[in-house]
């Protein structure tokens, strides 16, 4: 009996390590919506941004931040420098100044950034349930921290903020929940 509760503990405990986020295209996620209505999140990164390979690392890898991610949101990973075409609500976006010689280093903004109006990364997008842009939070964010906005855009609390008070109200009620 002993020894199958530290095999089911064992077992639970990884598994709960290896949570990862299960990230997806813009365009996927937009064909889930019209399924099963969930907000997405967008992590706009570039391959150079040292800030997004330690969101990467600290944020996304949190097992608290993936579980949660998972089971509340559409995520989705996007490089704003590279050059996939990305087809967003009936339009088509590209990056025509992508230069492949520069691939791993600094290179031009994606139209699809640029839509978005993203000027800094890493930058998290949040859309409603009709991929409508809510808001994008740009800098790094550890789990805590992304943890505050991951609960503010999942249940529509964000409609209720309408001056820096509410907020205030907002962050005194908020207890952190996610392990570092």
């Amino acid at each position: 009996m002993n020894k199958l509760f530290i095999f089911i503990s064992l077992f639970f405990s990884l598994s709960l390590k290896s949570q990862k986020v299960n990230w997806l295209s813009i365009e996927k996620a937009q064909e889930l919506q019209k399924k099963v209505p969930k907000n997405i999140i967008m992590d706009i990164y570039t391959d150079w941004c040292g800030p997004c390979k330690l969101m990467d690392k600290n944020t996304f890898q949190n097992p608290d931040v993936a579980q949660y991610l998972n089971n509340n949101f559409y995520a989705v990973k996007f490089n704003a420098e590279g050059n996939k075409k990305v087809s967003f609500k009936g339009r088509e976006f590209s990056n025509n100044n992508y230069n492949e010689s520069l691939k791993g280093g600094r290179n031009a903004t994606h139209d699809f950034a640029r839509y978005l109006g993203i000027s800094g990364y890493p930058t998290i997008v949040f859309f409603d349930k009709d991929a409508n842009p809510i808001a994008p939070i740009t800098g790094y964010l550890n789990p805590n921290q992304i943890e505050i906005y991951l609960k503010l855009f999942k249940d529509e609390k964000y409609k209720d903020i309408k001056s820096q008070e509410d907020f205030k109200k907002f962050m005194d009620s908020f207890t952190s929940e996610f392990k570092i």
